[in-house]
Protein backbone atom coordinates (compact mmCIF):
# COMPACT_ATOMS: atom_id res chain seq x y z
CA UNK A 1 0.00 0.00 0.00
CA UNK A 2 2.90 2.70 0.24
CA UNK A 3 3.50 2.51 -3.31
CA UNK A 4 -0.11 4.47 -3.37
CA UNK A 5 0.89 8.53 -3.88
CA UNK A 6 -1.85 11.01 -1.72
CA UNK A 7 -3.68 12.41 -3.81
CA UNK A 8 -1.80 16.08 -4.52
CA UNK A 9 -4.47 18.50 -3.14
CA UNK A 10 -3.08 21.92 -1.81
CA UNK A 11 -5.77 24.75 -0.81
CA UNK A 12 -4.45 28.08 -1.81
CA UNK A 13 -4.63 29.40 2.20
CA UNK A 14 -2.63 26.43 3.52
CA UNK A 15 0.14 28.30 5.75
CA UNK A 16 3.56 28.40 4.13
CA UNK A 17 6.83 28.00 6.18
CA UNK A 18 9.44 30.12 4.97
CA UNK A 19 10.45 28.25 2.08
CA UNK A 20 7.20 28.70 0.92
CA UNK A 21 6.01 25.28 1.21
CA UNK A 22 2.81 23.78 3.17
CA UNK A 23 2.70 20.74 5.03
CA UNK A 24 1.85 18.52 1.76
CA UNK A 25 5.29 18.90 0.62
CA UNK A 26 6.42 17.25 3.71
CA UNK A 27 4.50 14.14 4.04
CA UNK A 28 5.04 10.51 2.60
CA UNK A 29 2.87 7.49 0.85
CA UNK A 30 -0.09 6.55 2.62
CA UNK A 31 0.80 4.95 5.95
CA UNK A 32 -0.15 0.92 6.41
CA UNK A 33 0.67 0.42 10.04
CA UNK A 34 -2.58 -0.80 12.28
CA UNK A 35 -4.99 2.33 13.33
CA UNK A 36 -4.38 4.06 15.80
CA UNK A 37 -0.59 3.07 15.78
CA UNK A 38 1.74 5.64 17.91
CA UNK A 39 4.29 5.44 14.81
CA UNK A 40 1.79 7.15 12.88
CA UNK A 41 1.61 10.32 15.47
CA UNK A 42 5.64 10.35 15.75
CA UNK A 43 5.40 10.70 11.94
CA UNK A 44 3.10 13.40 12.16
CA UNK A 45 5.61 15.10 14.77
CA UNK A 46 8.06 14.77 12.75
CA UNK A 47 6.28 16.16 9.57
CA UNK A 48 5.18 19.40 11.35
CA UNK A 49 9.17 19.54 13.00
CA UNK A 50 10.48 19.64 9.14
CA UNK A 51 7.83 22.04 8.07
CA UNK A 52 8.53 24.31 10.60
CA UNK A 53 11.37 25.08 10.71
CA UNK A 54 11.95 24.94 7.08
CA UNK A 55 14.39 22.07 5.99
CA UNK A 56 14.41 21.24 2.40
CA UNK A 57 12.92 18.06 1.76
CA UNK A 58 15.91 17.08 -0.63
CA UNK A 59 18.49 17.95 2.59
CA UNK A 60 16.80 15.44 4.41
CA UNK A 61 18.41 11.76 4.57
CA UNK A 62 15.81 9.10 6.04
CA UNK A 63 17.68 6.10 7.86
CA UNK A 64 16.10 2.86 8.97
CA UNK A 65 16.17 -0.40 10.14
CA UNK A 66 13.90 -3.44 10.20
CA UNK A 67 10.53 -3.76 12.22
CA UNK A 68 6.67 -1.93 11.90
CA UNK A 69 8.95 1.77 12.99
CA UNK A 70 11.63 0.95 9.78
CA UNK A 71 8.30 1.51 8.04
CA UNK A 72 7.82 4.99 9.09
CA UNK A 73 10.50 6.26 6.47
CA UNK A 74 8.25 5.92 3.66
CA UNK A 75 5.93 8.41 5.22
CA UNK A 76 7.26 11.57 5.74
CA UNK A 77 9.51 13.65 3.60
CA UNK A 78 9.02 11.91 0.24
CA UNK A 79 11.43 14.46 -1.50
CA UNK A 80 14.05 13.41 1.00
CA UNK A 81 16.65 10.73 0.64
CA UNK A 82 15.70 7.24 2.23
CA UNK A 83 18.05 4.14 3.03
CA UNK A 84 16.20 0.79 4.36
CA UNK A 85 18.99 -1.34 6.14
CA UNK A 86 19.09 -4.52 7.61
CA UNK A 87 18.20 -5.68 10.64
CA UNK A 88 20.13 -3.56 13.52
CA UNK A 89 22.76 -1.69 11.11
CA UNK A 90 21.07 1.06 10.53
CA UNK A 91 23.66 3.28 12.17
CA UNK A 92 26.79 2.23 10.37
CA UNK A 93 24.84 3.22 6.95
CA UNK A 94 23.94 6.73 9.17
CA UNK A 95 28.37 7.25 10.10
CA UNK A 96 29.01 6.57 6.28
CA UNK A 97 26.46 8.91 4.86
CA UNK A 98 27.28 11.77 7.43
CA UNK A 99 31.15 11.16 6.54
CA UNK A 100 30.04 11.34 2.90
CA UNK A 101 28.07 14.72 2.86
CA UNK A 102 28.15 16.43 6.32
CA UNK A 103 25.96 19.33 4.84
CA UNK A 104 22.37 16.98 5.36
CA UNK A 105 20.32 16.38 8.06
CA UNK A 106 20.05 13.07 9.23
CA UNK A 107 17.42 11.20 11.15
CA UNK A 108 17.19 7.44 11.76
CA UNK A 109 14.11 5.53 12.65
CA UNK A 110 14.31 2.26 14.97
CA UNK A 111 12.64 0.72 17.05
CA UNK A 112 13.67 -1.76 20.61
CA UNK A 113 14.18 -4.31 18.80
CA UNK A 114 16.14 -3.13 16.24
CA UNK A 115 18.05 -0.98 18.73
CA UNK A 116 18.09 -2.74 22.03
CA UNK A 117 18.35 -6.21 20.64
CA UNK A 118 20.24 -7.27 17.61
CA UNK A 119 21.42 -3.40 17.00
CA UNK A 120 22.79 -3.09 20.27
CA UNK A 121 26.49 -2.74 19.40
CA UNK A 122 25.64 -0.38 16.32
CA UNK A 123 23.71 2.04 18.96
CA UNK A 124 25.79 2.72 21.42
CA UNK A 125 29.04 3.56 18.90
CA UNK A 126 26.62 5.54 17.26
CA UNK A 127 26.78 7.61 20.50
CA UNK A 128 30.56 7.19 21.32
CA UNK A 129 31.35 8.09 18.10
CA UNK A 130 28.97 11.20 18.24
CA UNK A 131 27.60 10.58 14.83
CA UNK A 132 25.81 13.91 13.41
CA UNK A 133 22.19 12.55 14.09
CA UNK A 134 18.50 12.34 14.84
CA UNK A 135 18.22 9.24 16.43
CA UNK A 136 14.45 8.12 17.24
CA UNK A 137 13.33 5.14 18.86
CA UNK A 138 9.56 4.18 18.27
CA UNK A 139 9.56 2.09 21.80
CA UNK A 140 6.62 -0.09 22.05
CA UNK A 141 7.99 -3.07 23.93
CA UNK A 142 7.13 -5.50 21.69
CA UNK A 143 8.13 -7.01 18.55
CA UNK A 144 5.05 -6.09 16.51
CA UNK A 145 5.97 -7.90 12.95
CA UNK A 146 6.27 -11.05 14.65
CA UNK A 147 2.97 -10.96 16.79
CA UNK A 148 4.05 -9.49 19.70
CA UNK A 149 6.91 -11.00 21.63
CA UNK A 150 8.58 -9.11 24.45
CA UNK A 151 11.08 -6.90 23.22
CA UNK A 152 14.22 -6.29 25.39
CA UNK A 153 12.55 -2.77 26.59
CA UNK A 154 10.08 -4.75 27.94
CA UNK A 155 8.98 -4.05 32.03
CA UNK A 156 9.12 -6.81 34.37
CA UNK A 157 6.17 -7.73 35.57
CA UNK A 158 4.58 -6.73 31.69
CA UNK A 159 1.85 -9.05 30.53
CA UNK A 160 1.75 -9.99 27.17
CA UNK A 161 -1.56 -10.39 25.27
CA UNK A 162 -1.65 -14.02 25.75
CA UNK A 163 -1.10 -14.03 29.77
CA UNK A 164 2.63 -14.49 29.70
CA UNK A 165 4.62 -12.19 32.19
CA UNK A 166 7.96 -10.64 31.58
CA UNK A 167 10.57 -11.75 34.26
CA UNK A 168 13.49 -10.40 32.41
CA UNK A 169 14.69 -6.06 33.47
CA UNK A 170 14.78 -4.03 30.80
CA UNK A 171 17.14 -2.25 29.05
CA UNK A 172 16.17 1.83 29.44
CA UNK A 173 17.59 3.77 26.42
CA UNK A 174 17.76 6.75 27.90
CA UNK A 175 20.22 5.68 30.75
CA UNK A 176 22.49 4.07 28.54
CA UNK A 177 22.84 6.92 26.02
CA UNK A 178 23.54 9.20 29.06
CA UNK A 179 25.91 6.90 30.62
CA UNK A 180 27.96 6.30 26.85
CA UNK A 181 28.08 10.29 26.98
CA UNK A 182 25.49 11.54 24.71
CA UNK A 183 24.79 15.13 24.65
CA UNK A 184 21.07 15.22 24.04
CA UNK A 185 18.51 12.62 25.42
CA UNK A 186 15.10 13.11 25.69
CA UNK A 187 11.91 10.93 26.11
CA UNK A 188 8.84 11.68 25.30
CA UNK A 189 5.05 10.28 24.47
CA UNK A 190 3.64 9.86 20.73
CA UNK A 191 0.62 11.20 21.87
CA UNK A 192 2.07 14.70 23.26
CA UNK A 193 2.52 16.64 20.15
CA UNK A 194 2.93 19.70 21.94
CA UNK A 195 6.19 18.44 23.42
CA UNK A 196 7.50 16.43 20.72
CA UNK A 197 7.18 18.58 18.09
CA UNK A 198 10.08 20.73 19.47
CA UNK A 199 12.01 18.29 20.36
CA UNK A 200 12.37 17.07 17.25
CA UNK A 201 13.30 20.36 15.46
CA UNK A 202 15.73 20.16 18.54
CA UNK A 203 17.35 17.06 17.64
CA UNK A 204 17.42 18.08 14.26
CA UNK A 205 19.52 21.19 15.09
CA UNK A 206 21.51 19.85 17.52
CA UNK A 207 25.55 18.87 16.21
CA UNK A 208 26.10 15.68 17.75
CA UNK A 209 24.21 12.55 18.28
CA UNK A 210 20.81 13.31 19.54
CA UNK A 211 18.16 10.42 21.19
CA UNK A 212 14.83 10.66 21.60
CA UNK A 213 12.85 7.66 22.79
CA UNK A 214 9.46 8.01 22.04
CA UNK A 215 6.91 5.62 24.05
CA UNK A 216 4.46 4.10 21.20
CA UNK A 217 1.92 2.00 21.87
CA UNK A 218 0.95 -0.85 19.80
CA UNK A 219 -2.32 -0.93 19.28
CA UNK A 220 -2.49 -4.65 18.14
CA UNK A 221 0.13 -6.42 20.62
CA UNK A 222 0.63 -4.39 23.65
CA UNK A 223 -2.14 -2.43 24.00
CA UNK A 224 -4.16 -4.30 27.12
CA UNK A 225 -4.59 -4.16 30.62
CA UNK A 226 -1.51 -5.37 32.25
CA UNK A 227 0.76 -3.89 29.80
CA UNK A 228 3.07 -0.91 30.65
CA UNK A 229 3.16 0.83 27.39
CA UNK A 230 -0.63 0.56 26.60
CA UNK A 231 -2.05 3.96 26.05
CA UNK A 232 -3.83 3.78 29.31
CA UNK A 233 -0.69 2.84 31.21
CA UNK A 234 1.15 5.87 29.86
CA UNK A 235 -1.39 8.26 30.38
CA UNK A 236 -2.17 7.50 33.88
CA UNK A 237 1.90 7.45 34.27
CA UNK A 238 2.93 9.70 32.15
CA UNK A 239 4.77 13.00 33.50
CA UNK A 240 6.32 15.51 31.84
CA UNK A 241 9.35 16.79 33.11
CA UNK A 242 10.16 20.15 31.05
CA UNK A 243 7.82 22.25 29.13
CA UNK A 244 9.42 21.85 25.56
CA UNK A 245 9.81 24.32 23.10
CA UNK A 246 12.55 25.19 20.40
CA UNK A 247 14.11 28.18 19.66
CA UNK A 248 16.31 27.73 16.56
CA UNK A 249 19.58 29.39 15.76
CA UNK A 250 19.62 32.60 13.81
CA UNK A 251 22.15 35.13 12.70
CA UNK A 252 22.61 38.00 14.89
CA UNK A 253 20.84 41.26 14.11
CA UNK A 254 22.80 44.35 13.81
CA UNK A 255 21.84 47.95 12.98
CA UNK A 256 23.24 51.22 12.61
CA UNK A 257 21.49 54.60 12.23
CA UNK A 258 22.24 58.09 13.02
CA UNK A 259 21.23 59.88 16.06
CA UNK A 260 17.65 61.72 16.34
CA UNK A 261 16.30 59.08 13.87
CA UNK A 262 14.47 56.37 13.62
CA UNK A 263 14.91 52.76 12.15
CA UNK A 264 12.58 49.49 11.63
CA UNK A 265 14.70 46.20 12.40
CA UNK A 266 12.94 42.71 10.77
CA UNK A 267 12.93 40.48 13.52
CA UNK A 268 13.43 36.27 13.10
CA UNK A 269 9.72 35.89 13.13
CA UNK A 270 8.95 38.55 10.80
CA UNK A 271 7.55 41.36 13.08
CA UNK A 272 9.11 44.63 13.13
CA UNK A 273 10.44 46.88 15.99
CA UNK A 274 11.19 50.38 15.51
CA UNK A 275 13.73 52.30 17.43
CA UNK A 276 14.27 56.24 18.00
CA UNK A 277 18.11 57.15 18.46
CA UNK A 278 17.82 60.09 21.06
CA UNK A 279 18.90 63.36 19.70
CA UNK A 280 22.52 64.85 20.18
CA UNK A 281 20.52 67.82 22.15
CA UNK A 282 18.87 65.38 24.48
CA UNK A 283 18.80 66.75 28.29
CA UNK A 284 18.42 63.20 30.09
CA UNK A 285 18.71 65.56 33.53
CA UNK A 286 14.85 66.55 33.74
CA UNK A 287 13.14 63.19 35.04
CA UNK A 288 9.85 64.96 34.33
CA UNK A 289 10.60 65.87 31.08
CA UNK A 290 11.96 62.23 30.43
CA UNK A 291 9.42 60.34 31.50
CA UNK A 292 7.03 62.44 29.26
CA UNK A 293 9.27 61.77 25.92
CA UNK A 294 9.03 58.20 26.88
CA UNK A 295 5.52 57.94 26.99
CA UNK A 296 4.97 60.10 24.00
CA UNK A 297 7.54 58.07 21.61
CA UNK A 298 6.08 54.80 23.14
CA UNK A 299 2.38 55.82 22.06
CA UNK A 300 3.95 56.41 18.41
CA UNK A 301 5.40 52.63 18.41
CA UNK A 302 8.65 53.60 18.79
CA UNK A 303 11.46 52.63 21.08
CA UNK A 304 13.92 55.27 22.19
CA UNK A 305 17.39 53.83 22.72
CA UNK A 306 20.19 55.90 24.68
CA UNK A 307 20.72 57.65 27.68
CA UNK A 308 16.87 58.47 28.88
CA UNK A 309 17.61 59.70 32.42
CA UNK A 310 20.66 60.28 34.67
CA UNK A 311 20.88 63.00 37.21
CA UNK A 312 23.49 63.69 39.69
CA UNK A 313 23.43 62.03 42.97
CA UNK A 314 22.88 63.65 46.10
CA UNK A 315 22.63 60.74 48.50
CA UNK A 316 25.79 59.43 50.48
CA UNK A 317 27.37 56.24 48.51
CA UNK A 318 26.60 52.48 50.03
CA UNK A 319 30.22 52.31 50.79
CA UNK A 320 30.67 55.95 52.68
CA UNK A 321 27.23 55.23 54.48
CA UNK A 322 28.04 51.54 55.99
CA UNK A 323 31.96 52.17 56.39
CA UNK A 324 32.51 48.46 54.46
CA UNK A 325 36.27 47.82 54.33
CA UNK A 326 38.60 48.81 51.57
CA UNK A 327 39.61 45.07 50.66
CA UNK A 328 37.38 42.15 49.66
CA UNK A 329 35.81 40.53 52.75
CA UNK A 330 37.48 37.11 51.51
CA UNK A 331 40.46 38.80 51.87
CA UNK A 332 40.01 40.15 55.37
CA UNK A 333 38.39 36.74 56.55
CA UNK A 334 41.35 34.82 55.75
CA UNK A 335 44.58 36.44 56.48
CA UNK A 336 47.85 35.36 55.68
CA UNK A 337 50.39 37.10 57.99
CA UNK A 338 52.01 35.53 60.64
CA UNK A 339 51.96 38.41 62.74
CA UNK A 340 49.06 41.07 62.78
CA UNK A 341 49.01 44.86 63.35
CA UNK A 342 46.67 46.77 65.29
CA UNK A 343 45.70 48.22 62.26
CA UNK A 344 44.95 44.73 60.35
CA UNK A 345 42.96 43.59 63.73
CA UNK A 346 40.63 46.70 63.46
CA UNK A 347 39.57 46.13 59.74
CA UNK A 348 38.59 42.30 60.14
CA UNK A 349 36.82 43.85 63.41
CA UNK A 350 35.12 46.24 61.65
CA UNK A 351 33.93 43.93 58.54
CA UNK A 352 32.99 41.83 61.25
CA UNK A 353 30.60 44.01 62.60
CA UNK A 354 29.22 45.27 59.43
CA UNK A 355 28.25 41.60 58.25
CA UNK A 356 27.03 40.30 61.24
CA UNK A 357 28.51 37.01 60.87
CA UNK A 358 30.01 34.35 63.57
CA UNK A 359 32.80 34.06 61.30
CA UNK A 360 36.04 32.28 62.90
CA UNK A 361 39.72 34.31 61.92
CA UNK A 362 41.56 31.58 61.14
CA UNK A 363 45.64 30.70 60.08
CA UNK A 364 47.09 33.25 63.10
CA UNK A 365 49.68 31.51 64.66
CA UNK A 366 51.64 33.87 66.39
CA UNK A 367 49.65 36.98 68.29
CA UNK A 368 51.12 38.98 70.17
CA UNK A 369 49.66 39.20 73.72
CA UNK A 370 49.20 42.91 73.85
CA UNK A 371 46.86 42.34 71.06
CA UNK A 372 44.92 39.93 72.92
CA UNK A 373 44.01 42.23 75.51
CA UNK A 374 43.71 44.95 73.04
CA UNK A 375 40.80 42.91 71.48
CA UNK A 376 38.89 40.85 75.03
CA UNK A 377 38.58 44.94 76.35
CA UNK A 378 37.56 46.82 73.40
CA UNK A 379 36.61 44.84 70.55
CA UNK A 380 33.91 42.12 72.14
CA UNK A 381 36.26 38.52 71.36
CA UNK A 382 36.31 36.08 73.41
CA UNK A 383 39.51 34.04 73.53
CA UNK A 384 38.39 30.51 72.33
CA UNK A 385 41.68 28.42 71.53
CA UNK A 386 45.04 29.96 70.70
CA UNK A 387 45.31 30.81 67.15
CA UNK A 388 41.85 31.75 66.91
CA UNK A 389 39.24 33.35 68.01
CA UNK A 390 35.30 34.31 67.43
CA UNK A 391 33.40 37.70 67.54
CA UNK A 392 30.37 37.60 70.15
CA UNK A 393 26.84 38.26 69.12
CA UNK A 394 26.51 42.14 67.72
CA UNK A 395 23.36 43.83 68.82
Amino acid sequence: MTFIPKPKISHPSLPRNDLGLTRREYEGALSTLCAGCGHDSITAGIIEACWGISIRPENLVKLSGIGCSSKTTAYFVSGGHGFNSVHGRMPSIAMGATAANRELYYIGISGDGDSLSIGLGQFCHAIRRNVNMLYIIENNGVYGLTKGQFSASADIGTKAKKGEVNQQPPIDPVLLAMNLGAGFVARSFSGDKAQLVPLIQAGLKYPGFALIDVLSPCVTFNDHEGSTKSYAFTRENYEPVVEADFVPKQREITTEYPEGEATSVLLHDGSRVVLRKLAADYDPTDAHASYDYVQQHIAQGEYLTGLLHCRPTTATEFHALNRTPDQPLNQLLHPRPQHCQKACLMQWITAAKFVSLNWVARGIKLVPRKCWNFLQSNMGFTLICHGTFYPRALS
